[in-house]
């Protein structure tokens, strides 16, 4: 425990007073275990709690750093493990019952540890944690070392667990992936082996997963080139590749819950879908265990996700979240659910006790959300009694003055509850204060007042008196977020002082409301508050203070008028002195003294019943108590930590003996005790409180005595309660209150103001009558106003908002809704805003960025639409890309006219002759090469020649194998495809640009036309239109009757008659010319637009074949761009092969570094045990020498004893246990190891007593005898252990060599997918795809059979043919010419015979010569070089000949090396397999010499003739059996000569043989 400090200054002493931990009480927030079979424990807080089932007698241990971590524990050894929460964390292992330290497990962990895990076999712990490390480690926690570990990084694990019938088997398990991991141990050596278990889908149903590094069933494209895995198409070359999937090959599996060992090493797994799995031990098969569906289904609970797992004999038991659990009856592959026990929550833990006789089962039931108030024993932690509110329960307090407490409550009720009866408590009264959740409830130091704070920042006095039926005085308003309340009340004083603080988070700072009470404000309460129950400021003396910095916490010093503070931003303890003259408004508060408080955190102060400690908690857990003269420390303890937030709440007792501290997160509740305690610190505060229970002792017998005949409310606590309450309600509508009922609690405080609203109502309803029928009348005239308002006219009407009569409420409703239409406006603003940006994107993508607009042209008559291609600008990259490529295309020209150029100077000379003879013949092929210099369009694979676009840069189809040349070849089809399109282009703007024109006259003469009209006033030309157009005026005298005109006006008649009729004839001749001028103009339009029409359907079929090359020019661009991806999927499954292969090769290395080093320790080991062997034998012969000095037949009794050993009885285990306990007995490896040794050390003890000893011997003797056997014994017992030992190791080494021999497989099944790889990557670099043309017609299968196998089929040019059946036709008429000469030759024949013969003999006389010569001494070298022409080419040739033979014989070498280290390897297997073989002889030597020994006398007793031919025929079988390994050896020795004399034939090869002349 922390000791606390002594005060070195003061005005008191502490006389070494310290604080220890009592007792502890707190729930488990993590899983309960046993220890044994009577007790529990769990973590809780920095405490572990140990709990006797039978006994109820609870123990605790304290983690010395801070709070506890993880848990686990070992049953068989009484051990728990725990870990703290610090940086670097540590397990601690203590013993128990005695709760001593065994050890303390340091590793390399820098956060935490996540799980602990004891192996129910022998010594061995298990801790994973999470991050950073993900680290899995093994310990023997005994010897306190990391056997081994391992990092998983990214796997997170919620569940692990050994197998309880082997150790070496670890189960992990998270809510995705299950794994097992297998310890394999070589000696001292340990290791761990993960492999992880394939889960089923979400229906159950298995998914068959293909190998995604060597996928084999890939299929085979015959078109489009190799198809690859996955991995290399998406580009993944690293570690990624290797469980690489899409999302659409993604199935969701099932999610683990829990998972549980069984007696024959399975596991089962329970799922959230509802599925229970079994999964083989060894083989990690997975098998889905079929459901049973009884006849009657359970109601509603058809599924069931198993949260909890525990095994018992023929299944398992099951919890969910409904609070049931099942039982699980597991019979084969199947399994039938039963009810076995209903829970009223959900069960979050299940365990069976080691003797399978109780079942714990841990709900996640919390008891705050229950309201349970429970009392306890301070003396021992038992609890006495308790009583459920069933609502959510806040806050509690004592009373100084009585035995009641009250208790706040979410809903801001106040539960006033009597503990006289401490067995029985009960509620005696409720008060329902407001609607806001009760945070504070305070009683004053003598037990007066209970001041209640809410959220809603109101404080309500309460009388804590029973007596008075804990009536409700009033309330005071303060701000709302109140930290804390204090109150002095002093025996001296009949006033309580009551400070309230609380935050201002927007300024940083605090505020400190003071206010006074008298005692007898309970008589005097109507005048101190108003009707609404509100407390008068000016009666109670509220005063408002502020401080410029942030409290946490504040109380009221019972002297001097002084605050103490404890700042929350800063580790300082401050003491403010209050004003002594009164003061209004807000009043600063400075700092009197501060003090460091060393504890980090915000904390809360705290003052004892006489005011001379200040108590101070914080975040860091530690609770101090200081001087509250110098605030300095003179106790402290650390009862928390900071991992859980710290200490949330202190009460001590009023005497200052008993010190109650409870935890903020971590549920702990912690008595505190002095240790020491006396002097001035015992003697002030157990004064004072002598004082202060002499004061209150009446009171408390009249409060006690009432409580005591109280009788307990009716309040339904099981509930929600209501109450019929009398609800007020005004209705302006009606002349009278109407009032309601309604089942509903009222607080009071809305009481209050009901009340006070009826007694305003009664008491202003006349004037009430009076205002409203004024406003009625007003309301009439404003009506009559607004209907002669509307009869008026506009200039006179007044405007519908001038009739309104509050003119702040249409202002405020006017600017309301100028901030709705501003803030529309603005969100339509930013809408437009966001799709003019959007638009904008779409216009400079789609518009702005091209070259050539996109534009069209609509026939007339015709419905055709001929659009141009839009195209953009090339980027400035492009350019570049453009000109590097067309530089590269004019170096290669050159430099192929170069090399033809070289070529034909050297073969210049031998065509001289050929030149003369065969000048018509080389004109015509020169023809033919320039005629074929460019391939044919069915090999370019477009129409690109008949547009006229140069096609001279472009490389043939032919000839694209390398990448750059498809790149370069893409970018020159790109400028080919825009060649196509410009001159199509330039066709469509000429015709645009014609048209254009042609309008432009028309519009020009038009313009013409109406600017003369409009300059001469249309009077230059009169027009016979517009003399047509004037009518001809009427006679005036037309007006009067006809009888009444006379025959002047007659004539006139007659006349205008006439005019009209030649007005209205020229009219009519006048229309039709117009109407033919007009028809003539129609038939001129309609010819324009028909020619203009055949104009754009010819530019439209131009169009169609420019969109036809286009359109092959991408498609070739397109099948280089397939090609240059498939060339990248090649690469990169190539460079993750070769990341493959590299891993592999360092996992080869550290293999194969595995298997040295375990030989190595094998071989050492077995020396070790060879030589104990010997020892143990040497101790066997040379037993008759040691008793040589005592009688034969005495020596042979003792060697009889000698050979004799105890037998030892196994230990029967109880039937009933064995029947219940489905794991059986499971004693440690070591530790059965150790019992049996003791066991026949005992037994041992027995046949070395005096009684066994043989008549006649000496004693001494015997003793010597006794010693030397029991030597005997314990040597025999260290072979066998080394012997398992040796034998473990051999098969951790035989492990470790099929791992080498798998990895070693990986590596050449790598090699070989290269090879495979390399030679696709090849195939596919000279198997080119090209594009081709062909006519219509040309190419017809039958019946579509078209034929895909072209694997013998040889692409070739027609012209090649034709022109190899030109050659072999002048061949042909060469051989008839060379036939005629050919006679013409053999006439000649004749004449050349006399000269032939004159020339042999001329001959003969020049070899004669030539042998003199010869017969000179010239080597052969110099033979070669006067007689060659071409010496050196001649030595260069040699040269290159006898190096092709060194390679050949240095391949055939290294072939025979390869050979022989294949041999050498299997011998070596077969020399292993010997020593295994050898081993397992020597390990059957052992026995087979007991055997021996004991036979010998019986073949003594038999006779000597058996023995001797025995022996013989050994002898005789040795002796052929060695002539026989003789006569392999000679046949091996002949084998290696030869082949030593082949090597050396082979090796003399080499050199180069001299032969002199």
């Amino acid at each position: 425990m922390a000791q606390g400090r002594e005060r070195d200054e003061g005005p008191h002493s502490a006389g070494g007073a310290s604080l220890s931990v009592r007792w502890v009480q707190g729930f488990p927030k993590q899983n309960v275990h046993f220890v044994n079979d009577n007790t529990i424990c769990y973590p809780c807080g920095n405490y572990v709690i140990f709990i006797n089932i039978e006994t109820k007698k609870k123990t605790v241990l304290q983690c010395s750093n801070g709070i506890v971590g993880v848990m686990a524990t070992n049953i068989r050894c009484e051990v728990v493990a725990f870990s703290d929460r610090k940086l670097k964390p540590l397990i601690y292992i203590y013993s128990f019952p005695g709760l001593t330290r065994r050890t303390k497990l340091k590793g390399n962990i820098l956060l935490d540890y996540t799980l602990l895990s004891f192996s129910y076999c022998g010594t061995y712990l298990a801790s994973y944690s999470s991050l950073p490390e993900f680290e899995l480690a093994l310990w023997n926690w005994e010897s306190s070392i990391i056997l081994c570990r391992k990092s998983q990084p990214g796997m997170d694990v919620n569940q692990m667990s050994f197998n309880p019938m082997n150790w070496r088997q670890l189960c992990l398990s998270s809510p995705s992936t299950v794994s097992v991991w297998t310890i394999e141990r070589s000696n001292q050596e340990h290791c761990f082996r993960a492999r992880s278990v394939k889960l089923p889908l979400e229906d159950g149903s298995f998914f068959n997963e293909t190998d995604v590094v060597f996928p084999q069933s890939l299929p085979k494209d015959l078109i489009y080139g190799p198809v690859l895995p996955l991995s290399a198409i998406a580009g993944l070359v690293g570690e990624e590749a290797e469980t690489f999937r899409p999302k659409d090959d993604l199935y969701p599996l099932l999610h683990p819950t829990m998972h549980c060992w069984t007696p024959t090493s399975d596991l089962y797994i329970g799922c959230e879908e509802g599925h229970l799995l079994m999964i083989n031990g060894d083989t990690l098969q997975v098998t889905v265990l079929n459901k049973i569906e009884e006849e009657s289904p359970l109601d509603r609970r058809n599924f069931i996700s198993p949260v909890t797992l525990v095994y018992q004999k023929e299944g398992v038991l099951a919890s969910g979240i409904d609070g049931f659990v099942y039982s699980f009856i597991i019979k084969d592959r199947s399994y039938m659910i039963e009810d076995f026990l209903e829970i009223e929550r959900p069960v979050e833990h299940m365990a069976f006790s080691p003797n399978y006789t109780m079942l714990l089962i841990q709900t996640d039931k919390t008891l705050t959300h229950s309201g349970e108030i429970c009392v306890w024993w301070l003396e021992d932690c038992a609890c006495v009694s308790k009583i459920y509110l069933n609502t959510l329960a806040t806050v509690l307090a004592c009373c100084p003055s009585s035995l009641s407490a009250a208790v706040g409550t979410e809903d801001g009720s106040v539960y006033f509850i009597s503990v006289y009866d401490k067995e029985s408590p009960q509620v005696v009264h409720k008060a329902f204060l407001s609607e806001s959740s009760v945070q504070h409830v305070v009683y004053d130091q003598q037990g007066i007042f209970l001041l209640v704070g809410t959220s809603e920042g109101k404080v309500f006095i309460i009388n804590a008196n029973s007596s008075s039926s804990f009536q409700i005085i009033g309330f005071t308003e303060v701000a709302k977020d109140i930290l804390q309340i204090s109150t002095v009340s002093l025996l001296e004083t009949d006033i309580v002082k009551v400070m309230v603080l609380s935050s201002l988070p927007e300024a940083g700072r605090s505020r400190l409301e003071m206010f006074t009470l008298p005692t007898l404000l309970p008589q005097v309460s109507t005048t101190f508050a108003d009707e609404r129950g509100r407390l008068k400021d000016e009666i109670i003396h509220k005063y408002l203070y502020e401080l410029e910095h942030a409290l946490s916490s504040a109380v009221l010093g019972f002297q001097s008028n002084q605050i103490y503070g404890f700042c929350s931003q800063v580790p300082y303890i401050c003491s403010y002195l209050l004003p002594e003259e009164e003061h209004t408004g807000i009043y600063i508060l400075k700092p009197y003294k501060k003090v460091q408080s060393r504890q980090y955190g915000p904390g809360l102060l705290y003052l004892s019943s006489h005011g001379l400690w200040l108590i101070t908690i914080a975040k860091c857990g530690i609770l101090c108590i200081r001087d509250v003269y110098t605030l300095e420390t003179f106790a402290w303890c650390r009862s928390h930590s900071h991992q859980g937030h710290g200490i949330q709440s202190m009460r001590i007792s009023m005497d200052g003996q008993n010190i109650l501290v409870n935890g903020r997160d971590d549920g702990t509740l912690v008595y505190l005790k002095w240790k020491r305690f006396g002097g001035h610190l015992a003697s002030e505060i157990l004064d004072y409180y002598q004082k202060l229970l002499i004061s209150l002792s009446s009171a408390m017998d009249k409060e006690n005595h009432y409580l005591s005949t109280t009788p307990k409310v009716s309040v339904d606590l099981g509930s929600d309660s209501e109450h019929t309450k009398q609800k007020a309600s005004t209705d302006l509508s009606q002349d009278e209150l109407v009032l309601t009922d309604v089942k509903k609690e009222i607080p009071w405080i809305q009481q209050k103001s009901q009340e006070a609203i009826k007694k305003e109502v009664n008491l202003f309803s006349k004037k009430r009558k009076e205002i409203k029928q004024g406003i009625k009348s007003l309301s009439k005239t404003i009506l009559n106003m607004m209907e002669e308002n509307d009869k008026l006219e506009n200039i006179a009407k007044l405007d519908q908002q001038e009739f309104g009569l509050d003119l702040e409420e249409l202002e405020r409703l006017h600017d309301e809704s100028q901030e709705e239409v501003a803030k529309i406006i603005k969100d339509v603003e930013m809408h437009n805003l966001a799709k003019s940006y959007l638009a904008e994107l779409i216009k400079e993508e789609c518009w702005n960025s091209m070259a050539v607009k996109g534009r069209a042209l609509k026939c007339f008559h015709i419905p055709c639409v001929v659009e141009n291609f839009p195209m953009k600008a090339r980027t400035v990259e492009e350019l570049k890309e453009l000109e590097r490529v067309l530089q590269q295309k004019k170096i290669e020209a050159e430099c192929l006219k170069l090399r033809k150029e070289i070529v034909e100077a050297q073969s210049g000379v031998k065509l001289i002759k050929q030149r003369h003879e065969e000048d018509d013949e080389e004109e015509e092929e020169e023809d033919k090469t320039v005629k074929y210099s460019n391939l044919p369009n069915y090999l370019l694979g477009s129409l690109s020649t008949d547009f006229g676009v140069d096609t001279s840069l472009l490389s043939s189809q032919l000839e694209l194998h390398s990448r750059e040349e498809k790149i370069n070849q893409i970018i020159l089809l790109k400028i080919t495809a825009h060649k196509h399109i410009k001159p199509w282009h330039k066709a469509k703007e000429l015709m645009v640009n014609h048209e254009k024109e042609h309008w432009l006259l028309i519009q020009d003469a038009s313009t013409r036309l109406r600017a003369l009209m409009d300059m001469m006033g249309g009077v230059l030309e009169v027009k016979k239109e517009d003399i047509l157009r004037m009518v001809i005026p009427q006679p005036a005298f037309m007006a009067k009757p006809d009888a009444v005109w006379t025959e002047e006006e007659r004539k006139q008649f007659k006349d205008y008659e006439k005019k009209v009729k030649e007005l209205n004839e020229e009219r009519d001749k006048y229309r039709k010319s117009l109407e033919a001028e007009l028809k003539k103009l129609q038939n001129s339009i309609q010819e324009s637009t028909q020619a203009f029409d055949e104009h754009l359907k010819r530019l439209f079929e131009r169009r169609v074949k420019a969109e036809m090359v286009t359109n092959q020019e991408e498609l070739k661009i397109s099948n280089l761009a397939f090609s240059l991806l498939l060339d990248e999927e090649l690469s990169s499954r190539e460079k993750f092969l070769n990341n493959y292969l590299t891993r592999k090769q360092h996992e080869k290395s550290q293999t194969s570094e595995a298997v040295r080093k375990s030989r190595e320790d094998l071989d050492v080991y077995k020396e070790h045990y060879d030589n104990l062997l010997a020892e143990d034998k040497v101790m066997d012969r040379s037993f008759k020498k040691e008793f040589s000095e005592i009688p034969g037949h005495q020596v042979d009794i003792l060697y009889k004893l000698f050979k004799r050993r105890p037998r030892i009885s196994k230990q029967k285990t109880h039937s009933e246990t064995t029947s219940v306990v489905p794991f059986g007995e499971l004693p440690g490896s070591g530790k059965l190891n150790k019992d049996a040794f003791a066991q026949l050390m005992k037994a041992m003890d027995e046949l070395d007593n005096i009684s066994n000893m043989p008549e006649g011997l000496d004693p001494l003797v015997w003793n010597h005898f006794c010693m030397t056997r029991r030597a005997k014994v314990e040597n025999e017992q260290k072979v066998k252990q080394k012997a398992a030992d040796l034998l473990e190791m051999a098969t951790f080494l035989q492990k470790r060599v099929e791992e080498e021999e798998k990895v070693q497989q990986e590596i050449e099944r790598v090699f070989h997918e290269l090879i495979l790889l390399q030679e696709e990557k090849v195939r596919f670099q000279l198997n080119l795809t090209i594009q081709i043309l062909l006519k219509q017609g040309q190419v017809e299968l039958e019946n579509f059979q078209l034929v895909l196998e072209y694997s013998d089929a040889i692409l070739i040019n027609k012209n090649i043919i034709e022109d190899l059946n030109s050659v072999i036709r002048t061949q042909g008429q060469k051989k008839v010419a060379s036939m005629m000469e050919s006679k013409d030759v053999h006439k000649r024949i004749l004449q050349i015979e006399w000269e032939h013969k004159k020339m042999e003999m001329e001959r003969e006389d020049l070899n004669q010569k030539a042998w003199d010569i010869q017969m000179l001494f010239f080597s052969r070298d110099r033979q070669k070089y006067l007689n060659e022409p071409n010496y050196e080419a001649l030595i260069s040739i040699q040269i290159g000949i006898m190096e092709q033979t060194i390679a050949v014989l240095d391949k055939t070498h290294k072939k025979n090396v390869e050979n022989c280290k294949k041999l050498l390897k299997k011998l070596g297997k077969f020399s292993n397999q010997k020593d295994i073989a050898n081993y397992a002889l020597s390990c059957n030597l052992r026995e087979e010499l007991v055997a021996v020994s004991e036979r010998k006398d019986i073949c003594n007793a038999m006779g000597s003739k058996l023995t001797c031919e025995k022996i013989v025929k050994e002898r005789y079988e040795n002796m052929m059996q060695q002539q026989k390994l003789t006569n392999i050896s000679k046949q091996q020795a002949e084998q290696i000569s030869i082949l030593q004399t082949e090597v050396e034939r082979l090796r003399m090869k080499t050199f180069p043989a001299l032969v002199q002349m």
